[in-house]
């Protein structure tokens, strides 16, 4: 999570769980459809973790549909298990002056980790998301 500063200088806040909520149906139309697919609502929180990430984070995401366990993955994050460090993200998102705008909040999501689309899974109303890393 980055806040913009008055001088155009982005600042890291911290670093959150997420689930970024795509329509992997409109995705399989055609691959062009990619970014078409990601113009959703999105949550994270509620803890934002100060400081460094760290290196190596495991943690596992569910569905919960009337009280009982729908679909559960574990997932893996943080630099050890991604392709790009924080810092080379970060260099190449904000060397753009777009996105440098004085006020503007960045959140920005580094990957999926689980598909539950993949598993067959189609969510419906009701169903409560989980994410945990402990």
């Amino acid at each position: 999570i980055y806040v913009i500063g008055d001088d155009g200088a982005p600042f890291r806040v911290g670093f959150t769980l997420s689930n970024e909520f795509s329509d992997h149906v409109t995705e399989r139309v055609n691959y062009l459809f990619l970014a078409h697919s990601k113009l959703r609502n999105a949550s994270f929180g509620p803890e934002i973790l100060i400081g460094e990430l760290p290196a190596d984070i495991r943690g596992a995401s569910r569905i919960w549909r009337d009280g009982k366990l729908l679909w559960e993955k574990p997932f893996l994050s943080g630099e050890a298990n991604m392709s790009h460090t924080i810092a080379n993200l970060e260099h190449h998102h904000f060397k753009y002056s777009a996105f440098r705008q004085p006020g503007d909040v960045h959140v920005h999501m580094f990957g999926t980790a689980t598909l539950s689309f993949a598993d067959g899974i189609k969510t419906e109303a009701g169903d409560t998301f989980e994410i945990e890393a402990p």
